[in-house]
């Protein structure tokens, strides 16, 4: 499956972005698909994750409460809308895809099969 992520850019502390992730060649529905962030210096962090069919969802403590993924399975496309975004969430922002059959070890990048490209997101403050 081939992921092309975008939507990402500058934005003010307290602003927001939705980012989009666009999935290809495969049946989407058969992935969980997650967000997961990298900042200079850093580890490739979670984010959140929606599994198959996004009844269920999951968030780095981070984010909750200011993050939401979704997903449209018509659209092969999964969202992250960034709400009350702080300097700290500056990243490039990763979508991945997994194919196993139980949701679970989300938070690792391993448990993942595919990703994006990424997208820059800078939050000035």
């Amino acid at each position: 499956v081939q992921l092309q992520a975008s939507g990402g850019g500058l934005v003010q502390a307290g602003g927001s972005l939705r980012l989009s992730c666009v999935a290809s060649g495969s049946t989407f529905s058969n992935y969980h698909m997650g967000w997961f962030r990298q900042a200079p210096g850093k580890e490739r962090e979670f984010v959140a994750v929606t599994s198959r069919n996004g009844g269920s969802t999951y968030y780095a403590d981070s984010v909750k409460g200011r993050f939401t993924i979704s997903r449209d399975n018509v659209k092969n496309t999964v969202y992250l809308q960034m709400n009350s975004l702080k300097p700290e969430d500056t990243a490039v922002y990763y979508c991945a895809a997994d194919f196993s059959y139980l949701i679970s070890d989300y938070r690792l990048p391993r448990t993942y099969d595919y990703w994006g490209q990424g997208t820059q997101v800078t939050v000035s403050s």
